[in-house]
């Protein structure tokens, strides 16, 4: 993969990972809560708490997703990003473009995907 393109892609995750750290600021602010004075009735409060467990499902999430979009920022400083970590092979540019935080090249994550539905 040639340099422009790893800059761009680089360009890509900073801008998803600040995106991912806006969000937990928010939520760390307190932009996010419940405040039961809000609501005059039980259905307007399960129907609050729902959206807050579900915003925490996202945030969690995005959790996860910050971790893989750090270890692929790390792999650019090492000059080791792109590189298949199942086969060692070079990750194809188009999935790379669909997914910058891809660890593994389309025939091996379409093994592993494959095993998963075998096991469960």
């Amino acid at each position: 993969m040639r340099k422009r393109e790893i800059a761009k892609i680089q360009k890509i995750l900073l801008g998803q990972r600040e995106e991912i750290l806006q969000n937990a600021k928010k939520t760390l602010s307190g932009d996010i809560y419940l405040d039961p004075d809000d609501f005059p009735d039980e259905i307007d409060t399960a129907s609050s708490e729902m959206n807050l467990a579900f915003q925490g499902r996202l945030r969690e999430r995005e959790r996860g997703l910050l971790s893989k979009i750090n270890e692929a920022l790390d792999k650019i400083d090492d000059n080791t990003f792109g590189e298949c970590e199942s086969c060692g092979e070079e990750i194809g540019l188009k999935r790379i473009q669909a997914r910058p935080m891809a660890q593994l090249c389309i025939d091996c994550k379409s093994e592993q995907e494959l095993q998963e539905r075998r096991e469960g």
